[in-house]
């Protein structure tokens, strides 16, 4: 393995772990990750991880009106420790060294995100998750794996998805959508394509963050996209 990129922040749909049951986790899927991730890791590549919490709860979404925003944001960020936990524990399993760092102090999970203690742990041949989003309502996981990125100095994000890149339309509702190999920032937004928040996409523009935009339910694409393999679609 050749790694293009030699640090990266890694983020992962809490939908996509949860694989075909769309809730909880699909475990077999999750410690096939985790070992890819563990390749990469032990070939020297600097890796952080943001997960979402969609396999459990999706803020204003799942709160129908009934939860206030605040309070919705906030389980989320509860949703997202939770998979940090699941997903540290089998690294671990797998002989992989792993560690959590959350936005908020909630003891017993992980330690409190601090960005030098972060590059350590990471130079250092660890895998560090990143839990709790930005420690701040309103803002998304996707917002928080780039404000990650940006504070270690990330070469690129990987965003690994239910998708297998970045299309004019939602291909599950329009036949004719068409994927692109790339695009631009300034693209994205303008269209208003759902690649992330405009937030997220915004901070990685403003901090010329690639972005590379793959299916996760192959995950052996991770190491192609780390050796320089196009696949997906790069935001640039």
């Amino acid at each position: 393995m050749n790694p293009v990129y030699k640090r990266v922040v890694i983020k992962i749909s809490g939908e996509a772990l949860a694989g075909e049951k769309r809730t909880g986790f699909d475990f077999e899927l999750v410690s096939a990750v985790c070992a890819v991730v563990k390749k990469a890791a032990d070939a020297g590549v600097q890796v952080g991880i943001v997960i979402g919490g969609g396999n459990f709860w999706r803020g204003v979404k799942d709160g129908a009106g009934k939860v206030e925003r605040v309070s919705a944001d906030r389980m989320g960020m509860l949703a997202t420790c939770m998979n940090c936990l699941a997903v540290c524990d089998v690294f671990r399993q797998l002989g992989a060294k792993a560690r959590v760092m959350t936005a908020v102090d909630i003891q017993g999970v992980g330690e409190r995100y601090d960005t030098r203690k972060a590059l350590e742990y990471m130079e250092n041949g660890e895998i560090v998750l990143f839990a709790g989003g930005t420690g701040a309502p309103f803002f998304s996981t996707d917002t928080a794996a780039v404000l990650r990125a940006a504070e270690i100095h990330a070469d690129a994000i990987l965003l690994a998805k239910n998708v297998d890149g970045v299309y004019s339309a939602d291909p599950r509702k329009d036949p004719e959508a068409v994927r692109f190999d790339s695009i631009s920032y300034d693209e994205v937004l303008a269209r208003r394509l759902q690649v992330m928040d405009s937030t997220a996409t915004s901070l990685a523009m403003d901090n010329s963050i690639p972005v590379v935009v793959f299916a996760l339910a192959e995950p052996e694409n991770i190491l192609r996209v780390l050796d320089g393999e196009h696949i997906g679609t790069l935001v640039k």
